[in-house]
């Protein structure tokens, strides 16, 4: 029986942030072609993105992408070379790793913008 180990959760999280990412790339389309409708509908829509919950929401963004494309560097090793699977796990807590210190990271950079200022 599956037991839902390390596995099941790396599989599960590079799905999750393949599916936000890609709810980013539709977001970030949909947002540059609205300049067709004309400046003051394209302004509207940026004022709306510059409330909190879409700058926490870049945060989460940026964490995802960094998981998703570690996590994908750790899936080509595990296919790729004959000691990957050996090491699957002490590579998923690398990736966990990797992708909380890049959150950190782009927390403290977003910071002065998250809390209003520029």
């Amino acid at each position: 029986m599956y037991r839902g180990r390390e596995g099941q959760w790396a599989f599960l999280l590079h799905r999750l942030s393949g599916l936000a990412i890609l709810t980013y790339l539709l977001l970030h389309v949909f947002s540059i072609g609205s300049f067709i409708f004309g400046e003051r509908f394209y302004m509207a829509i940026h004022e709306t993105y510059d409330l909190w919950p879409f700058r926490i929401g870049l945060l989460f963004v940026t964490a995802g992408v960094v998981y998703h494309a570690f996590n994908g560097l750790r899936i080509i090793i595990m296919d790729f070379t004959g000691f990957g699977v050996a090491y699957q796990r002490q590579m998923w807590y690398g990736v966990l790793l990797i992708s909380v210190v890049a959150f950190i990271g782009a927390a403290w950079t977003l910071y002065p913008r998250l809390i209003g200022g520029y």
